[in-house]
């Protein structure tokens, strides 16, 4: 019997297949919710998976985005219990950690979108950049490092 991988065989290249960051707000406006669902939605056509803080806000957005076209989402939460994930996230991953998992959001990321977003995001990004992770920001805090993408659109193109 042949075992096969959905993404080849194990060490296989896996092309252009990569794990998105989305990082925003628990909460947030109508816009930055639309503009949040379009990124996750885009993520998902282009076969690629989402990691997020498996929240509300942007994070629930994005992952109802990614559903809505078929793709795959991990939350890495906050608390200690799954139940409080979104109900959009496939992966819950239990952390107990507070802001603290934010370290495994961006270890995990092989790039990061930003939407929006208050302090919590503002650290993300802070450590995305200095792990040296690609952070394209929509909407979100103008600083240095951080790729200005117009749309959405203009951000899957950058990444």
């Amino acid at each position: 019997m042949r075992v096969r991988f959905p993404l080849g065989p194990p060490g296989a290249e896996r092309n252009n297949i990569m794990i998105i960051g989305v990082i925003g707000g628990a909460y947030c406006s109508e816009i930055s919710r639309r503009t949040a669902y379009k990124l996750g939605k885009m993520i998902a056509l282009g076969k690629h998976t989402l990691v997020c803080g498996g929240m509300g806000g942007v994070m629930e957005s994005a992952c109802k985005g990614a559903k809505s076209a078929g793709g795959l989402t991990i939350g890495i939460l906050p608390g200690n219990n799954k139940k409080y994930s979104n109900k959009y996230i496939d992966i819950p991953i239990v952390t107990a950690m507070s802001h603290a998992r934010n370290a495994i959001i961006i270890r995990t990321a092989d790039v990061l979108v930003a939407v929006d977003g208050r302090y919590g995001t503002l650290s993300e990004i802070g450590l995305a950049l200095a792990c040296d992770k690609k952070v394209i920001g929509i909407k979100t805090w103008d600083i240095k490092g951080v790729i200005r993408a117009s749309s959405v659109d203009h951000a899957m193109s950058l990444i």
